[in-house]
């Protein structure tokens, strides 16, 4: 559907980063209870979760940046 556009290394620090912002935001920051911080903080962590799992990241694409290597280019 989507031209990838986020690298290996890329989309591991996006997993990385929104399994750790998606229930400290929820849990810790109060999330859940409404609080605007931990709502904040949630969203970015499920925003990096998707974009991490599909390799595409869509404020990528009006600049026309990419991180995938050559090597990582599909036909």
């Amino acid at each position: 559907m989507f031209k990838r556009n986020c690298g290996r290394l890329d989309r591991v620090v996006r997993l990385v980063v929104g399994a750790i912002l998606l229930p400290v935001g929820l849990l810790l920051l109060g999330g859940l209870q409404g609080n605007l911080l931990g709502v904040v903080a949630s969203v970015i962590g499920l925003l990096g979760l998707v974009t991490g799992a599909t390799g595409f990241c869509v404020l990528y694409v009006p600049f026309g940046f990419s991180t995938l290597g050559r090597r990582e280019v599909t036909p």
